[in-house]
């Protein structure tokens, strides 16, 4: 629902203050920091996009060039620290320039079920990060106790990796990792966006995992995460739109996994492995829809059990210290009835990014422009990857996308168009990421792991989706997303 000016304006007002009172306090530690304390990360996205509905309606298309300025503040005393990155975005159309954007935030919003309360503008201020953090709890050098706006992340992007408020431990030795945290999303900290995403609207989420190195380069571990959404849905009559709740409940994620480096692109074993199972057991309530005219009304609500799982496979050859090709594969499951389902679901704070080529470029698990979600979803992909020492990578995708149950959505995706009962096939993609990297090394050592590349770069990532029959004839045979990134930290 919108909310109201006064309580919007008093929500902006409390988050800038927030991450003025934590400059302040960075500012007030950087007297006995020996690293850089502030810094400025400057962004340009050039981006093209054609056809994420698939030529079913209008808009879908995106060209355009935006700016995207990162200034920061760290400081740390004794075992205290702080953090804070402000944003400021300006563009010539609704750019994409952060990877952990949603494929909410960029949709059509142009529907007849439209709700304004989430629509991006082209240009607008927010609040990145605000944390301060505490290393003192144990005497281990990779132990530390972090609250505020923080991302929270972990190496495969499937569980977690997100900004969002959290109170969260990390614990981080050569044997052993852990971590421990609670998170709850408030704001977006975006000028540009009054109301939350209705599925993190009063959703908090429990979370926390503990693997071992067994032998060098050989990791076993455990996930666990529970989500809490004590919202509610619209009442019986009421319109639905893009803002509505569409399900309040419990959800618990159970996983396990054997990681032979594979996320480690420095790794010098000729064979990288990973391989992951999760369980996901729940109880929800899901609101029921009637169609009245152009409207949707919501029409009830009926309690589902859940129970569902996915996997996650990758093995990775590394021919040489240049040269490296792979495959992987995952599957969500999907099916179920009017009382129970068995679509599996991701935790909400995954981005689905990560090495898994072998290189220093993140990429989508699912597509650079399909971006799909493992519900309801299997993937096989193939790729092939190369790097000349830190100054170039590049990367290879092929991926292959089926429906587990052709009656079922698939979830969340870039691509904005309907599908039809009795086909699986989703389509294929075929991606292609090349950066060259100019210095490193700018950032203090302890703020390494807020970002993703080194000091300077320039980047082309891009993909072209093929819809298979899943979706409806006479939608486009051909949809593409491209950007090229440059990055400069000052």
């Amino acid at each position: 629902m919108n909310k109201n000016p006064t309580t919007k304006l008093n929500s902006i007002a409390a988050s800038l203050g927030l991450g003025l009172t934590l400059l302040s306090s960075a500012s007030a530690f950087a007297a006995n920091s020996p690293d850089q304390n502030f810094g400025l990360t400057a962004k340009i996205t050039a981006q093209s996009e054609d056809d994420r509905d698939l030529g079913t309606r209008s808009g879908g298309d995106v060209n355009g060039i935006g700016l995207d300025l990162r200034p920061w503040l760290y400081g740390e005393r004794g075992n205290w620290s702080a953090f804070a990155m402000g944003q400021a975005v300006t563009a010539t159309d609704i750019i994409e320039t952060d990877t952990l954007q949603n494929n909410a935030d960029d949709s059509d919003s142009s529907s007849a079920n439209s709700n304004d309360g989430r629509e991006p503008d082209k240009s607008y201020l927010a609040m990145r990060e605000f944390w301060v953090d505490y290393a003192g709890l144990t005497a281990y050098p990779g132990e530390h106790l972090r609250l505020g706006r923080q991302r929270v992340r972990s190496d495969e992007g499937t569980w977690w990796d997100t900004n969002i408020e959290a109170l969260n431990w990390e614990f981080d030795t050569t044997l052993l990792r852990a971590n421990l945290g609670v998170a709850e999303r408030f704001s977006d900290y975006r000028t540009d966006l009054d109301d939350l995403a209705p599925e993190d609207e009063d959703r908090q989420h429990y979370f926390g995992g503990i693997s071992t190195q067994w032998k060098p380069g050989h990791w076993v571990g455990l996930k666990a995460h529970h989500s809490r959404d004590n919202g509610s849905l619209p009442n019986i009559g009421e319109e639905v739109d893009e803002l509505s709740k569409r399900y309040t409940g419990d959800l618990t994620w159970l996983g396990i996994s054997a990681d032979g480096d594979f996320y480690n692109r420095r790794s010098t074993q000729p064979l990288n492995y990973w391989a992951q199972a999760t369980w996901l057991t729940g109880d929800i309530n899901e609101l029921e829809l009637a169609n009245v005219g152009d409207q949707k009304l919501a029409n009830g609500s009926r309690n589902v059990d859940v129970d569902a799982w996915a996997m996650d496979l990758g093995l990775r050859w590394n021919i040489d210290q240049n040269w490296k090709v792979g495959g992987a594969y995952a599957r969500g499951s999907g099916g179920g009835d009017d009382d129970s389902s068995e679509q599996f679901r991701q935790t909400g704070m995954e981005s689905n990014r990560s090495n898994f080529t072998g290189t220093n470029a993140r990429l989508h698990r699912f597509g650079e422009a399909f971006r799909g979600e493992l519900s309801n979803l299997q993937a096989a992909t193939l790729f092939g990857s190369w790097q000349l020492q830190d100054e170039y990578d590049a990367s290879l995708v092929y991926h292959k996308f089926w429906r587990v149950d052709d009656k079922q959505d698939i979830g969340d995706s870039g691509i904005i168009a309907n599908l039809e009962n009795g086909e699986k096939d989703v389509g294929q993609e075929v991606d292609l990421v090349v950066t060259r990297y100019f210095k490193q090394g700018l950032l203090p050592a302890a703020l390494a792991e807020q970002v993703d590349e080194g000091a300077a770069l320039v980047r082309l990532r891009g993909g072209v989706f093929l819809p298979g029959d899943a979706y409806a004839k006479g939608t486009d045979s051909v949809m593409h997303r491209a950007f090229v990134d440059v990055i400069w930290r000052f």
